[in-house]
């Protein structure tokens, strides 16, 4: 494989920003068609991927990324994929450093995930675990941005 002729490293820093913020737009949507739908996940998991590839990439990113693809599936009412990105996400906001808002809302990804599943009981275990990580979250722009999100659920 040959060297690429373009700076890689701003390309991924381009890409990893740009499709972010365009995959929030298409969330940001009340209504989509199914085209639209496409290109949220593949904004997402493009975003997602450029960031992997980034050297200041570290697992509060990669737990953001996955909380951001778990809130699409949520949307798009694919449970176990929901669930499956949700669960990514709080894996990596475990890490060592990484701020309590990054957990808790991991917790409320995998709060939604199993709202949207029908199963009750895991919600509720879920979104307890939510405010229990939000309390911790000292920053009070940011603990009101989770518990807001926190409230839509209920």
């Amino acid at each position: 494989m040959e060297e690429p002729t373009f700076d890689l490293a701003a390309t991924h820093r381009f890409f990893s920003g740009d499709c972010f913020n365009r995959a929030w737009d298409e969330m940001d949507k009340t209504t989509r068609t199914s085209a639209e739908d496409e290109q949220m996940l593949l904004l997402g998991h493009a975003s997602l991927w450029h960031w992997s590839q980034r050297v200041d990439c570290t697992p509060t990113v990669l737990s953001v990324g996955c909380w951001q693809l778990a809130r699409m599936y949520a949307l798009l009412q694919q449970v176990s994929l929901a669930n499956i990105w949700a669960q990514r996400s709080l894996e990596y906001s475990q890490a060592e450093g990484v701020a309590p808002f990054y957990r808790a809302y991991a917790y409320e990804a995998l709060a939604r995930s199993w709202k949207i599943g029908g199963d009750t009981q895991k919600m509720q275990e879920y979104f307890k675990l939510a405010q229990e990580w939000a309390a911790q979250v000292t920053e009070e722009e940011d603990r009101k941005l989770i518990l807001d999100d926190l409230a839509g659920l209920v």
